[in-house]
């Protein structure tokens, strides 16, 4: 398996530190507001790496953290008049529901800010007691960038004074501009929490460095964990930081591979609020359907920006559809275990650095063939059960075609709507085995009226959106 390396810029064999097993961790949400589509984005790519990890016979640890100790979190909870825990729950079950809504899978850890506290003040008192981190008169401890000959060598940087000033908040208690705050003195009514350096919060930097010891780091490897990621615009300062900390801190770096995805884009602008709808990922879902939202946003490499518009989503959910037509071809048919041709080509495509051109690029060849095969085949069992087999790794390895192919073709559907279909399909059933084919027929037009088309399978009854 290959690997792209963000720091060494270029692909790299993958070769885990501990044989069959594989640690990853990734920079998790901010719990203040809703998810975007760079949250979408991120957590779709590493979902990949897992799945694409585990195919390749690796047992995986990952770990995502949510950060639920922030001002703007603080800033939030006191303009809405609510308790810090009240904001920080609710969107971290919206953030939830949103992931599993587009196939994102939960990681085996998730640790929160606020349950790691022991461990970064932990951090802290190493990194004062190596000489690489200083408190101050007032109560903050910062990190001495001075002290790090490696500091830098991870986003490979060059900063003068101006851009260090610009980026790093400034203080007069600070040796040097760009040293960066482990733990902040506060002196209002705000959520403080205790520490040997006094009441304050820790910083946002120290959090993932703490996490990733407490949870995946063992004393005797060179690297704290295999893969470290994150979006392309943690790297510097946030990624550069928490190497820093990791590497003065404890006995090994941080990370032996780092992976980082591309910004995600509005109909080529960069995101932002003013932007209304398209922001947010709740208010995607609302529009489409969540497999085609992560189609869309897996159907360009994961390290390539991404540029969201309505007309390639269209063509995106297209492509999508092929996978769900051939599905609904051979529903309800068994599977054969076998694995396939197919199945090892889509593996030795996204084992390299997911290239996920690729692999759609199979996956439609397969599909045309399935399709013309079964057309002038008929009823070939072999054929039919490798065609499942192939479209079944597809949901395994990718997360497409998941779903029943008749209810996916449902989306766009009100609830109270189906549920009025599903209730004269259900009348309709019985008045066809009752023999009652004239209120059978008069319940098919009544269906029908409802814009959706009727399909009788060996299955069942299944209907679908026209």
């Amino acid at each position: 398996m290959l690997i792209f390396d963000s720091v060494q810029k270029t692909k790299r064999k993958f070769i885990p530190l501990e044989e069959g097993k594989v640690s990853l961790y990734v920079c998790g949400p901010t719990v203040y507001d809703d998810a975007h589509l760079g949250h979408a984005k991120s957590a779709l790519v590493f979902d990949l790496l897992t799945r694409v990890l585990t195919a390749n016979g690796y047992d995986v640890t990952y770990a995502r953290n949510i950060t639920d100790i922030d001002d703007k979190i603080i800033k939030k909870a006191q303009e809405a008049n609510k308790d810090i825990k009240e904001i920080t729950d609710f969107y971290t079950e919206a953030f939830h529901k949103e992931m599993q809504a587009i196939g994102v899978s939960l990681p085996t850890i998730e640790p929160k800010a606020t349950e790691s506290l022991e461990a970064m003040i932990e951090l802290i008192t190493k990194l004062i007691d190596n000489k690489h981190a200083y408190p101050t008169d007032e109560g903050d401890v910062y990190f001495d960038t001075s002290s790090d000959s490696e500091y830098l060598k991870l986003s490979h940087r060059v900063q003068d004074e101006d851009d260090k000033l610009q980026r790093v908040e400034s203080s007069s208690a600070k040796k040097n501009p760009a040293d960066f705050a482990l733990w902040k003195s506060v002196k209002d009514d705000t959520i403080t929490f205790e520490s040997p350096f006094g009441k304050g919060r820790p910083g946002w930097h120290l959090e993932c460095s703490a996490m990733v010891e407490k949870h995946l780091a063992k004393p005797e490897n060179k690297f704290a964990v295999d893969i470290h990621g994150g979006g392309a615009d943690l790297l510097f300062p946030h990624h550069e930081n928490e190497a820093a900390q990791t590497r003065c801190g404890t006995n090994h770096a941080l990370a032996n591979y780092w992976m980082h995805n591309g910004f995600v884009n509005i109909d080529g602008e960069k995101m932002s609020k003013s932007l209304g709808n398209s922001f947010f990922l709740k208010d995607a879902l609302k529009e489409y359907d969540g497999e085609v939202l992560r189609f869309y946003l897996l159907s360009t490499h994961y390290r390539s920006n991404f540029n969201f518009n309505t007309e390639d989503l269209a063509l995106s959910k297209k492509r999508l559809d092929k996978i769900y037509r051939l599905k609904k071809r051979l529903f309800g048919l068994a599977q054969n275990s076998d694995k396939t041709a197919f199945q090892d080509e889509l593996l030795t495509a996204l084992s390299d650095d997911m290239n996920v051109s690729l692999a759609l690029a199979l996956i439609d060849e397969m599909i045309s063939t399935a399709n013309e095969a079964l057309d002038s085949a008929g009823k070939h069992k072999q054929l039919k059960k490798e065609t499942i087999s192939n479209l079944a790794y597809i949901e395994k390895v990718l997360g497409f075609g998941v779903k029943n192919p008749y209810e996916y073709f449902q989306f766009g559907i009100e609830e109270d709507t189906k549920a009025k279909i599903d209730m004269l399909i259900e009348k309709r059933d019985e008045a066809k085995k009752a023999k009652d084919f004239e209120a059978s027929d008069k319940l098919r037009d009544e269906i029908l009226a409802f814009g959706v088309n009727i399909m009788d399978t060996p299955q069942g009854t299944f209907w679908e959106k026209v």
